[in-house]
């Protein structure tokens, strides 16, 4: 028991890692663009700005798409998984997020053929169209199950894994010294349970005009850091 509890935690803290080789780091999602514009200046622009983006855009979209693809993976509902990943292409509001999305999903499916190169549902996550999600490629590498508390663990460590790479961005782009960022990802770390609760049973949703309209701008910024 406490053999199978450590390896999953690992798996966990591996999946969060920004050493994944994924990409994950070479985006800011917006955040540049709202640098910018003037919108984020400082630690605490940026504290409510990636509280925002969690509640708003990570609970109601990419986490309830997690949560639903792992018991699509565990029921090996093709059609569900195929349904999802459509959704979650055609709600990209912009090309660079659109493409970040199909780029860490291809990432993620290489990293997994090379560990499981016989896996079926491996080469059946290749096969979705037009290109793997993130998210769904995410949920298998969590190797997933219909085992509630393990979805919500899975969650716990997406959204940590994304908000240290914001955390991240933000330091290079603002820029901010360590101390503030590690407040900074301090202060999420209170939110995540909350938002992953909130994105539990939920049926995926994606509005977020404004981040839109700053992804937009970011693809046209004259000098930018990031790719989205």
């Amino acid at each position: 028991m406490n053999e199978r509890a450590d390896a999953w935690l690992l798996r966990l803290i591996w999946l969060a890692s920004p050493a994944l080789p994924v990409g994950g780091f070479s985006y800011s999602e917006g955040m540049e663009s709202a640098i910018e514009s003037g919108w984020v200046r400082d630690e605490a622009g940026v504290c409510a700005w990636l509280t925002d983006q969690l509640h708003l855009s990570l609970a109601r979209c990419d986490l309830p798409v997690l949560a639903q693809s792992c018991r699509a993976w565990a029921r090996a509902d093709l059609a569900q998984l195929a349904s999802l990943n459509g959704w979650h292409a055609a709600t990209r509001e912009t090309a660079e997020l659109r493409l970040q999305s199909e780029q860490m999903g291809r990432s993620m499916l290489e990293w997994l053929r090379g560990r499981h190169p016989d896996d079926p549902r491996v080469r059946a996550l290749a096969e979705l169209a037009p290109s793997p999600a993130w998210p769904l490629a995410y949920a298998l590498a969590l190797d997933p199950c219909d085992d509630d508390a393990r979805i919500r663990e899975g969650l716990l460590a997406f959204a940590f894994g994304w908000a240290e790479n914001l955390v991240q961005a933000a330091l290079k782009a603002v820029p901010l010294g360590q101390s503030a960022g590690q407040r900074v990802l301090g202060a999420l770390r209170e939110q995540i349970p909350a938002a992953v609760d909130e994105s539990l049973g939920a049926q995926p949703q994606a509005f977020t005009p404004m981040l839109a309209v700053l992804s937009s701008q970011h693809e046209a910024q004259y000098s930018r850091l990031f790719r989205s």
